[in-house]
């Protein structure tokens, strides 16, 4: 997220960032060398805390958040399963927003879907969306009964294509090319096929185009489309993403 905001912060409607990270990374360290962010400095009031903690770690981090945050700062929680209610009442602070980005922000291809606690206005929605437009598409506010599910689609989605792009390449060597061939191809393709969508393509329709019939397309998809295979997989794989977000979420509140 930082990577996408520090592409334009104007755009994002921040004046600064300031990155509470102990353990900064590498890049996050150089920004701080180069000026692009403050890190680690001592807590302020601020206008906008992200909470970007793993879930079960929010107990111990809210303890040290008080220095940060106003009656009137605006929160916005990347965690998993956790609560607007939990948030609000773990931190003093009334005005939640519950958001699921994907890492394809940090280039501003990304897509967010957020909730609103009730006690957020319509410039608290404003200032929400103008924070998460620079990171890609906004989807909100939603109903916050359907986060688990948005987790699981798009902010887990990525690695499931990742990961079909490393079993496409692993499928091309298998089938006789050489390593970087089959990487090539099977990377570009997945790329090729995501900016059609982009473009406002859909799915059905661009996977028909491809699709000659008894050819060698409709050969391949007559395996993915077996009873079990890629949609089965896809469901069974989405419900225990988002089952595993309600535990996150039971978890959070011991």
């Amino acid at each position: 997220m930082a990577r996408g905001w520090l592409r334009d912060l104007g755009a994002a409607g921040l004046a600064q960032l300031d990155i509470v990270e102990p353990h900064a990374p590498e890049d996050v360290l150089a920004w701080s060398k180069d000026g692009k962010v403050a890190l680690n400095g001592a807590p302020v009031r601020a206008d906008v805390v992200v909470l970007a903690v793993k879930p079960q770690g929010f107990s111990d981090a809210a303890s040290g958040l008080a220095g940060w945050i106003g009656p009137n700062t605006l929160i916005i929680s990347i965690m998993a399963g956790v609560t607007l209610k939990r948030i609000a009442s773990a931190l003093g602070a009334p005005k939640v927003v519950r958001a699921m980005p994907n890492t394809p922000g940090s280039i501003g291809k990304g897509v967010t879907a957020y909730a609103l606690s009730t006690a957020c206005d319509a410039a608290d929605r404003a200032a929400a969306e103008t924070l998460l437009k620079p990171l890609g598409a906004v989807v909100g506010p939603l109903d916050e009964s359907q986060m688990d599910a948005v987790t699981a689609v798009s902010g887990s989605g990525p690695a499931y294509v990742y990961l079909f792009a490393e079993t496409l390449e692993a499928a091309g060597r298998a089938a006789g090319l050489d390593p970087a061939t089959a990487a090539i191809l099977a990377r570009q393709t997945v790329f090729g096929a995501g900016a059609l969508l982009g473009e406002g393509g859909d799915p059905t329709e661009l996977r028909k185009a491809v699709t000659s019939p008894g050819g060698t397309t409709a050969a391949a998809l007559d395996v993915f489309l077996a009873k079990g295979a890629l949609p089965d997989l896809v469901r069974k794989a989405v419900e225990a993403a988002a089952r595993r977000g309600a535990e996150l979420a039971r978890d959070a509140d011991k």
